[in-house]
């Protein structure tokens, strides 16, 4: 039997008005719904009644969009704009929300491998480089708000969560997303990263995941868990087909995607790669003649 996800669908969503996800976490939902953003990209308010708010994902260039988001900011500053990672969903409307609040912005360096939309994913804001640069175990704190960043690569190479210490919540970003596995397409995207950052996720005990796109999870331990075992069962059905003569990629896609709609076996073929990718740095398969979307492969020989 297939592991079965328990995904969190229904998000009741009002394009331009705040939501409040908590007493901390404010919400302005971008109106930019689609395959890879669910019902849109949720811009984070950090803060509760008084102090400066920290602002996560202000999401795509988007004048109403940042039109609403001044809006749910009344007149309170904003001490930091951060971003979970750099695609263009979540990250190119932080320079002009920087200009209107005066706010740092603050994130990961960008990517050491430039990438592009995928038909599977948003691409890479082109040309960007923070103000202030995060890495892992960085704290930032407001009033009644401590954030401490929590590097989890995998969807993106500088991919970041933020733990929010009042709540022992994790602000996921795309990491995690309740509506939906994660996208995880190479050449950024790695399996391998990924799945040690879920790892450290699920080893984090959080009561409460806000992902960028739907709603909030509240019961993270079994969500995670069944997002993980997903990912192992994908990646066995992946060896049985190698096992069962399948030696390229659309045609592993072929018999395990059987039932999906064909416009999504580009999607499906490259988090098949990713998974081979995996394997092959794990000698557990062999790619002829070299690791590529249009390789042959074959399970190892154990010696």
């Amino acid at each position: 039997m297939p592991v079965q996800i328990p995904y969190v669908r229904r998000f009741d969503v009002a394009y331009g008005e705040r939501l409040q996800l908590s007493p901390r976490v404010g919400c302005v939902v971008c109106e930019n719904p689609g395959p890879f953003t669910f019902t849109g990209t949720n811009s984070l308010l950090i803060g509760g009644d008084k102090g400066p708010l920290a602002v996560i994902d202000p999401g795509p260039d988007d004048a109403r969009h940042l039109a609403a988001l001044l809006e749910a900011i009344v007149d309170r500053p904003v001490s930091h704009i951060l971003l979970t990672h750099t695609h263009r969903d979540h990250a190119p409307l932080a320079p002009a929300l920087a200009r209107a609040t005066g706010a740092p912005i603050a994130a990961a360096p960008p990517p050491v491998r430039e990438t592009h939309a995928s038909g599977v994913d948003e691409g890479d804001m082109a040309g960007f480089t923070p103000d202030i640069l995060l890495a892992d175990g960085d704290v930032l704190s407001g009033a009644d708000w401590t954030l401490e960043t929590v590097a989890t690569p995998g969807h993106a190479s500088n991919h970041l969560c933020f733990a929010l210490a009042q709540e022992n919540a994790l602000i996921a970003g795309d990491h995690v997303m309740g509506w939906s596995t994660t996208v995880v397409a190479p050449p950024d995207g790695d399996m391998a990263a990924y799945m040690t950052s879920l790892d450290r996720v699920i080893a984090g005990g959080y009561a409460r995941l806000y992902p960028a796109h739907g709603a909030p999870i509240d019961a993270p331990a079994p969500f995670l868990e069944a997002y993980r075992a997903h990912r192992l069962d994908r990646e066995a059905q992946i060896l049985a087909a190698l096992e069962g003569g399948a030696d390229t990629i659309p045609e592993i896609v072929q018999r395990l995607y059987a039932e999906v709609d064909p416009r999504l076996w580009p999607a499906a073929g490259l988090s098949v790669f990713a998974h081979l990718i995996k394997l092959a740095a794990e000698a557990r398969v062999t790619a002829t003649p070299e690791l590529a979307l249009d390789a042959r492969y074959r399970l190892a020989v154990r010696p």
